[in-house]
């Protein structure tokens, strides 16, 4: 059992993404409900609703002010679903908000579950979408008051997140998202990365306009952009990012061949001047790829590692199939494979024309593919 005490934040054992928390009888009824179809929360209430089974169960009980448990859950959860009035979370968590980016997502149960309201960080921190699930389990009214969301137009802070694309930069997510919701002329210019992006059974609100090009969107002069590509931007392009959001999809392919013992640092350091060669964001990366003797290589594994890239191996046969320009005896010799770098990075990337053919440095070979999407 938690004993709260004013100044100590008590150690949280966390199992679960998700804390559902509950001070009455019937809110405890309804969160130990809900438990049973959510099983991804640890349960907190308070031990004078104890029915004597939550040891059994998992569920924590506590004692004291819950606004004294609160920043010790704030901290170590992605969200945080309160059966508690909406007055009294707004006053107890608001010495403990920080940033957007960081806040986890806070939602409102009422005490009798009828209504599931988003209350803090509905986009970053998952809130509306953790509304809509919950509201749908216990067949409550989920209530989502997020302008992009209520007008079904692009949430600018979520574009593409689906898919792993990352901002270049936040500056501008809260003008340029103001722009979209206010419906203001905004453009969008794709070069790469998935198209599906727009979910909604309607057509895209008519102050969002579609184009092909860089200089087609300069050339309409619009309110916000939202530019999505992996490439870096040349001086005039850059002026669309004056109200504007760059997004880097991740379709770059890594395919690397190293002799054994390279260091992550001499790997790096040939990625890095191959990007810069082809103009290229190192955010844009996906994946490392390889044959498989190379699965174990320690400066591959830790530059993986760092930059939380996918790191993909096959065997000498699959490598074989793939049809590519420098075939190496020599290569053959040592590995069973006639290439690495190139056939690994087609292989993945599934593109048929290598954006950087094998190219040699010191210890290491490097290709570079980029992922299609029609």
């Amino acid at each position: 059992m938690i004993t709260l005490h004013e100044g100590v934040h008590p150690e949280i054992d966390v199992n679960n993404p998700y804390a559902i928390v509950a001070i009455t009888k019937h809110g405890v009824t309804l969160a130990r409900n809900l438990s049973n179809e959510f099983q991804r929360a640890d349960v907190y209430y308070m031990s004078k609703f104890a029915s004597g089974d939550e040891e059994e169960k998992g569920y924590q009980l506590f004692e004291g002010s819950v606004r004294l448990l609160l920043p010790s859950l704030f901290s170590s959860y992605k969200g945080i679903i309160l059966i508690i009035s909406l007055g009294a979370v707004v006053r107890m968590i608001a010495p403990l908000l920080k940033d957007k980016k960081v806040d986890p997502g806070v939602v409102v149960l009422d005490d009798k579950g009828e209504n599931v309201i988003s209350v803090l960080s509905g986009h970053l921190g998952g809130a509306n979408e953790l509304t809509r699930e919950i509201a749908e389990l216990i067949q409550a009214r989920p209530i989502v008051t997020t302008a992009s969301d209520v007008q079904k137009t692009i949430p600018v802070d979520l574009f593409g997140r689906e898919f792993g694309w990352v901002w270049e930069s936040a500056e501008k997510l809260t003008p340029v998202s103001a722009s979209v919701v206010n419906e203001e002329k905004v453009v969008v210019i794709q070069e790469s990365g998935e198209k599906n992006w727009w979910k909604y059974d309607k057509p895209l609100p008519k102050n969002i306009i579609v184009c092909s090009s860089t200089k087609e969107a300069i050339n309409e002069r619009p309110d916000a952009a939202l530019v999505v590509t992996h490439r870096e931007l040349n001086t005039d392009e850059r002026t669309l990012l004056n109200n504007g959001v760059l997004y880097r999809p991740k379709v770059i392919v890594l395919g690397i061949g190293c002799n054994r013992g390279t260091s992550a640092e001499e790997i790096e350091a040939v990625i890095e001047d191959a990007l810069q060669q082809l103009k290229i964001s190192k955010k844009s990366v996906k994946a490392i790829a390889t044959i498989d003797l190379k699965k174990d290589e320690e400066g591959l594994l830790e530059i993986t590692r760092k930059h939380q890239w996918q790191f993909v191996y096959y065997t000498p046969e699959q490598l074989n199939e793939v049809p590519f320009e420098n075939r190496s005896e020599v290569v053959y010799k040592y590995t069973g494979a006639y290439g690495v770098s190139e056939p690994a990075a087609k292989l993945y990337s599934g593109a048929k024309e290598l954006l950087l053919e094998k190219q040699k440095s010191g210890n290491v070979t490097i290709s570079v593919a980029i992922i299609p999407h029609s």
